[in-house]
């Protein structure tokens, strides 16, 4: 459901909302106006006492002295009509003189269902009459034409429903033509404020109610393409700086290395200075490493590395690694395992076999490289339902807690040994970071189950694997 559409709801379901404690709010204030009205005995009832309580003796009619006190609390007054003369045979001593001593059918009609001059009258049944009880003027209203239609009563529910809910739309069509022109500024807003995290330029016209927003809005666009663009800038800049100095720096280099080992090899220098041009040699081996490191590390976080995706056997690529590892190092001190099951198959993706096999030998290297006493490194290639895993692990000095956090959340390359600012060996786990990340996978640093360190490299399975080219692009 759309921002708009959820607006749209919000107020009619605000406009129900009130509608509804409005209505409930007037049927309580007029029970509580009702409740404070005079409690006494309707007329009518009023009307039916004194018939009951008039009695006819010898002497003619008497009323109780109780009715007598009511009937004066209320300034009423009480006739009561013979039935055979039509006649007034008793009264009360306040009987207004206005009122009729003698009556007739259509009198008697007319009193029972409306008033005597201005007072409103109720009859009653007393012995051998009738008795007619008066009220003041303003005190009670009759409606002396009531009459109603069946069907009207039978569907009065139907009717207060429909009436209900009619009067509901009315106030919700009211409310929406209201507020239209507030919702047609919005529309423009939402989309504008939902596609700034796209990053693509946004314009929302500056018009309605809410212009203000709308140029803040296109403001914000605008800074954050400025930034974008500025970004870009230095990202190419940093690329290009990096991509020229290893370029720089590999032609002397290759001069420093081809010399220190025609220097290592003379039999004219003494046992110390050829140590010296070996040393020289091994380290200038290693700088041109690192610097190889460094281009290919920026390559990889700018998109800038190729990635030429191909049918490539994770469990071929991990073997060649571990085999390639053991020729090259020659040192009992590191020795590989394979854990890999019998039962795993080729666990074949879309990727780069160069890179794949560059990620895995920079996990190998980095055991060797924080382990300088020698460890068991084991290696294993796992086959889930939805993902391939590639797993170096080790029994070496492994990594603290707090070491381990700093490793998940920090960019290799800016993380330093000992407070110093010089960056430490961690420039090859970020490259398998990027090499994996560039085949859409991902990889988890943890503690090892023989208290080492240990590394899992994840690869989707199916058509996610297709182009993995497309995170390059």
């Amino acid at each position: 459901m759309s921002s708009i559409a959820k607006l749209l709801w919000r107020f009619a379901g605000v406009l129900f909302l009130g509608t509804i404690i409005l209505v409930l709010a007037n049927v309580l204030t007029l029970l509580i106006i009702v409740s404070r009205q005079d409690g006494g005995p309707s007329p009518w009832r009023v009307a039916e006492n004194v018939g009951s309580a008039l009695e006819k003796t010898d002497e003619g009619y008497t009323l109780s002295e109780e009715m007598t006190a009511l009937l004066e609390s209320q300034n009423a007054w009480a006739i009561c009509i013979d039935n055979e003369t039509m006649q007034v045979v008793w009264q009360t001593a306040n009987l207004p003189d206005t009122v009729p001593r003698l009556y007739n059918l259509a009198g008697i009609a007319l009193l029972s269902r409306g008033y005597i001059g201005e007072y409103p009258t109720y009859p009653a049944e007393a012995p051998d009459g009738l008795v007619v009880v008066g009220f003041p003027a303003d005190s009670y209203w009759k409606h002396s034409h009531a009459s109603w239609d069946f069907s009207l009563i039978k569907y009065a529910p139907v009717i207060l429903a429909t009436f209900v809910c009619v009067n509901l739309g009315i106030l919700l069509c009211m409310y929406i033509a209201a507020n239209i022109k507030t919702l047609r500024s919005i529309r423009p807003i939402a989309e504008g404020i939902q596609a700034l995290p796209t990053e693509e330029p946004v314009y929302v016209k500056d018009r309605g109610v809410l212009s203000d927003l709308a140029n803040k809005i296109n403001r914000t666009s605008e800074l954050l393409q400025m930034q974008k663009r500025d970004i870009r800038k230095k990202e190419m800049a940093r690329a290009n700086w990096i991509s020229g100095v290893s370029h720089d720096i590999r032609t002397p280099l290759s001069m420093i290395m081809g010399y220190a080992a025609q220097l290592e090899e003379r039999p004219s220098l003494t046992e110390e200075e050829r140590r010296m041009a070996s040393i020289i040699r091994q380290q200038s081996v290693r700088m041109k490493n690192l610097i190889n490191d460094l281009n290919l590390a920026s390559k990889l976080e700018y998109n800038m590395q190729p990635v030429h995706p191909k049918p490539v056997s994770l469990t071929a690529v991990a073997r060649a690694c571990a085999a390639e590892f053991l020729n090259t190092s020659m040192d009992e001190r590191w020795s590989v395992e394979w854990r890999t099951a019998d039962t795993t198959g080729p666990c074949v993706i879309q990727g780069d076999k160069a890179l794949l096999s560059r990620a895995v030998n920079n996990l190998l290297n980095n055991t060797r490289a924080h382990n300088p006493e020698g460890c068991g490194i084991w290696l294993e290639v796992r086959e889930g339902p939805e993902r391939f895993q590639v797993i170096v692990e080790d029994d070496g000095f492994g990594i603290s807690d707090e070491a381990l956090e700093k490793l998940r959340n920090t960019p290799h390359y800016m993380m330093s040994d000992s407070g110093t600012a010089e960056p430490r060996h961690g420039l090859g786990l970020l490259i398998v970071q990027q090499i994996v990340k560039a085949h859409l996978g991902s990889v988890e640093f943890d503690h090892g189950s023989e208290g080492g360190f240990r590394v899992t490299m994840s690869f989707p399975k199916g058509e996610t694997q297709e182009r993995p080219d497309k995170a390059h692009e």
